[in-house]
């Protein structure tokens, strides 16, 4: 079956499209895609979006290594780098503090029609990412390649099966959101 929606374009679009507008909606109703209660994640009152976050990351690790584990996916990590980490967390950083979205939840946002995510955060989006494809020859062969550390993993790291990380990884986080339930944050 993922064999034949790979080798398809148009069913790989529709996926994409059916998939972003379940992903927005649950963006909008785990309310993440309000202003405030990203605000209120900064200034580390409302900690709804590392909830959300946590959630996520549980749920899509144990879901992509079941998949893996059955021979239904392959992973395919992209190698990294100190530069193109640093370059990456500024220009996602300054465009999250000036604004107050990520780009997921900008696209939420202008689904839910705010008007601060459409006339702010959408030319924003644009225009940095313009900005970075224009400059893009120069920081890659100035910046982005230094400190490259490869495609690692922390199972290929540790010589490990991906299980032996996954299982008390998905514990530990499943325990922090317990904790931070019970906690009241």
């Amino acid at each position: 079956m993922l064999s034949r929606i790979h080798s398809q374009r148009k069913l790989q679009l529709l996926l994409g499209l059916v998939t972003g507008i379940a992903f927005g909606f649950l963006l909008q109703k785990a309310g993440v895609t309000r202003y405030d209660v990203i605000i209120g994640q900064l200034l580390l009152v409302d900690f709804t979006v590392v909830k959300v976050m946590l959630s996520a990351v549980i749920t899509g690790m144990l879901g992509v290594h079941f998949l893996r584990s059955l021979g239904l996916a392959r992973l395919h990590p992209k190698t990294g780098s100190v530069g193109s980490s640093v370059i990456g967390g500024l220009i996602f950083g300054v465009g999250f503090a000036v604004l107050g979205y990520c780009p997921g939840t900008l696209a939420g946002a202008i689904g839910n029609g705010f008007l601060d995510a459409l006339v702010g955060g959408l030319p924003g989006i644009l225009i940095g990412s313009g900005l970075f494809a224009a400059l893009y020859p120069r920081l890659d062969r100035a910046i982005l390649n230094k400190g490259d550390f490869g495609d690692i993993t922390l199972p290929g790291l540790l010589k490990v099966n991906p299980w032996v990380v996954v299982i008390p990884t998905a514990a530990l986080l499943t325990g922090l959101l317990l904790w931070m339930e019970s906690a009241g944050l």
